[in-house]
């Protein structure tokens, strides 16, 4: 079967068995802690279950979970980075704001190095309460299934030429804030939320994908996470991150994000991790567990420009918070 069919239909298989769990109490059911640290709920555990059964029979396949980590073959030709339910949480509640993200990525089996962002080819995403759907092959643009009608998605034709970007007062923008520590991540981004408090808006939706593709439907101008970032730069607050973590450090991995943000960059939105570095780099597991990364999606490379500039005045105010032990190089 081709790649990219099989992860258009794995992921509609998803959404079709984890809908009617939307919004029931026992979805909230926890069941332990999954690969990446993070909890893991009863509607988690019926995303993965279809997920294994829909890939066992696949012997070119690997395949990389947010609460199994990598499984499959053991010389695959394509990994899948499977976020099953990306936005546990507003599903568990019955929210919008939740998707199923798979991307497939060469497979590089000869030893040399594991496969990085930048090998990630296709990108698919279905929203799981609602019913669009956005995906793209790189190189070659993306598309989007809304209200029922297919379109290219292309931010640069639908933007006017010599448009202004969008001022940072008036900034319609989100934030991934689960396992974040609050006061670091506050004195880190607060130029931004003042700024944008009342003529813009800041929101906390509980899902990298679903955020970033709220840029693609025009609804939102910024997506950032300045969390890996914080980390690296100011490790002083990693003890921070342990506590609210429950002994992990939770921020954004290549599963969450290797789906939208293919998407994103072919629709025309800037991409970055927060200190302005490309995301294709990354290393999209190490030895079977995720890799975490930052990252910021802007409509405007102007945009983008301001935001960053903005969270490094905001990393100057961490360091001097939690003091200078030096960078983590992790």
């Amino acid at each position: 079967m081709d790649v990219k069919v099989l992860c258009q239909q794995l992921a509609k298989e998803i959404r079709q068995a984890v809908r009617p769990h939307l919004g029931r109490l026992e979805a909230r059911a926890l069941m332990g802690i999954g690969a990446g640290g993070d909890s893991t709920f009863a509607i988690d555990e019926v995303a993965e279950r279809i997920l294994e059964d829909r890939l066992k029979d696949h012997p070119d396949l690997a395949y990389f979970s947010e609460d199994r980590g990598l499984q499959g073959s053991s010389q695959p030709k394509t990994v899948l980075m499977v976020d099953p339910i990306d936005g546990t949480r507003p599903a568990a509640a019955g929210l919008e704001a939740c998707c199923v993200s798979v991307a497939a990525a060469h497979y590089n089996s000869d030893g040399k190095r594991t496969p990085r962002m930048g090998d990630v080819f296709f990108g698919y995403l279905c929203e799981i309460k609602g019913d669009a759907e956005f995906y793209a092959t790189r190189g070659k643009g993306a598309r989007a299934v809304l209200d029922g009608v297919e379109r290219v998605v292309d931010l640069r034709r639908m933007q006017g030429a010599g448009e202004e970007p969008v001022p940072l007062s008036r900034l319609f923008w989100t934030i991934g804030f689960r396992g974040r520590p609050a006061v670091p991540l506050v004195v880190t981004l607060e130029e931004l939320i003042d700024i944008s408090s009342v003529d813009g808006g800041l929101f906390d939706l509980g899902s990298a994908t679903y955020c970033i593709t709220r840029l693609l439907t025009g609804q939102l101008d910024a997506y950032v996470d300045a969390g890996d970032l914080m980390v690296r730069e100011v490790p002083a607050v990693r003890e921070e991150f342990l506590k609210v973590g429950h002994g992990h450090v939770l921020n954004n991995s290549c599963y969450d994000l290797a789906a939208a943000a293919l998407i994103a960059r072919e629709a025309g939105v800037v991409v970055s991790d927060a200190a302005g570095g490309d995301l294709n780099s990354y290393a999209l597991m190490d030895r079977g567990k995720a890799v975490q990364l930052s990252c910021v999606c802007s409509t405007s490379q102007a945009l983008q420009d301001e935001i960053l500039a903005s969270i490094e005045r905001g990393l100057q105010k961490l360091r001097r918070r939690y003091g200078r032990k030096g960078r983590d190089t992790r």
